[in-house]
């Protein structure tokens, strides 16, 4: 029973695809803090244009 016990690989596998999903997470997370300060800047931009047309 103990050898068998051993030998499940099941919580380990489980434990590999949370370590991924959050990896993908953080890196989802990183690239849209980064996309989002430059299109805000672009929207700045576009407004001041706007601004100054008018």
């Amino acid at each position: 029973m103990i050898a068998k016990f051993i030998r499940d690989e099941n919580g380990a596998t489980a434990i590999e695809y949370g370590l991924i999903a959050a990896l993908i997470a953080v890196v989802i997370i990183a690239a849209l803090t980064l996309l989002g300060t430059a299109i805000s800047g672009k929207f700045s931009t576009i407004a001041l244009s706007v601004t100054n047309a008018s």
